[in-house]
């Protein structure tokens, strides 16, 4: 039997689901050819807490402190670990588990690197364009998870070039989001919505980047002529307060529901008629995809991330952060018919089918794994 392969996935914190993307290139790659190593710079799993699929799961736990400024025991630790283990492949998940394998393989010489970023303007730093551009070689890979991410790694003068940079979009496993999500009437009576009215949804943690605020204004100037409408927001987080306010403020309390956070949230999309993500910056937003898998017509701010998807699935585009023009497209769903509604879902569903499928995910990242193991190997 042939030796296998030893691939080292490294990422910032320890949160393991079966959405998490990491866990998705694991299951892409073949056990009887692969072996992977999935490690976390911070964190590990509560007692309960599902762990990873990979071989074998290390959780350094180092504290948040640690993985500040120069780093020193983590690269210590890193190029200790990496150095006994002589692994074929490195997959790091944002900047500095990067920025410290990059560091490292100067001496590690390991042949196949990937970096996988998951968000805009992670080089907008000086420093950070200084050491990409320092240490990237052509071991290198960089993955970027949507047309905008990639488009903002080319053009954020970090010295990435359509050479070292590659687009393998996000996506989801659309028959297992479909199998957990509940009925309408269902998820209704878990999330206390009522059964007769119309429900603008969206779910993502309650901070000033997603932009639930202007969601709130927008429904406050169309609430009069919609009695029957009505707004729910799943997640929690440091916004909340405001949003309360804001909701009082806007006399909302029966009409905008703050929800809380919600073990998997997949399951209660269905409860929604239109979903809305008025963010003001996505990687590429798992939140809509998954609101896709219910069928739903989608509402989104035009940012770079989003256009390109709303675009393509029919989708409804405000420009971000201006509640009156996000009003205008709320009205325009609450106008549509029950069929022209449905239709506006499918069309939705086809595309995130076609775009954003889990197996062509795994495929791709499989594929690009298997192909620079063979550049090095003919090198």
């Amino acid at each position: 039997m042939s030796k296998k392969v030893k691939v080292f996935q490294l990422q910032n914190n320890c949160n393991v689901s079966s959405s998490d993307l990491a866990e998705q290139i694991i299951l892409g790659l073949p056990g009887h050819r692969y072996e992977v190593t999935t490690a976390f710079l911070r964190g590990k799993p509560e007692q309960g807490e599902p762990e990873s699929k990979a071989c074998r799961s290390i959780y350094f736990d180092f504290a948040k402190g640690k993985t500040k400024g120069l780093r020193l025991q983590v690269l210590m630790q890193l190029y200790k670990h990496c150095k006994n283990e002589e692994y074929d492949v490195i997959i790091a998940h944002r900047f500095k588990p990067i920025d410290s394998m990059m560091k490292l393989n100067r001496w590690l010489k390991i042949p196949v690197c990937i970096g996988v970023l998951h968000g805009l303007g992670e080089y907008d730093r000086l420093y950070r364009r200084w050491g990409m551009r320092l240490f990237i070689d052509p071991s290198w890979k960089i993955v970027g998870v949507s047309r905008a991410v990639c488009n903002d790694l080319l053009s954020c003068g970090a010295g990435l070039t359509s050479e070292n940079v590659v687009q393998i979009n996000n996506a989801i496993d659309v028959s297992a989001a479909e199998e957990i999500q509940l009925t309408r009437n269902a998820a209704r009576q878990v999330l206390g919505l009522p059964e007769d009215v119309f429900v603008f949804g969206t779910i993502g943690r309650l901070v000033p980047v997603k932009g639930h605020i202007y969601l709130i204004e927008a429904f406050a100037k169309i609430k009069n002529q919609y009695p029957s409408a009505m707004v729910a927001i799943i997640g929690e987080g440091r916004s909340r307060a405001e949003l309360e306010a804001a909701i009082h403020r806007l006399g909302l309390e029966s009409r905008v529901l703050l929800l809380g956070a919600k073990d998997n949230a997949l399951q209660y999309v269905k409860a929604f008629d239109v979903f809305v993500m008025p963010s003001l910056s996505e990687g590429l937003p798992l939140a809509l995809l998954e609101a896709m898998s219910g069928h739903l017509p989608v509402i989104g701010s035009d940012i770079d991330s989003l256009r390109s998807i709303l675009e393509d699935c029919g989708g409804y585009i405000f420009p971000a952060r201006q509640s009156e023009f996000l009003a205008h497209e709320l009205e325009k769903a609450l106008l549509l018919s029950e069929n022209e509604r449905s239709q506006k879902g499918e069309k939705a569903y086809k595309y995130l089918c076609a775009n954003h499928e889990i197996k062509d995910f795994r495929r791709k990242y499989r594929e690009l794994v298997e192909n620079l193991l063979a550049r090095s190997l003919a090198q």
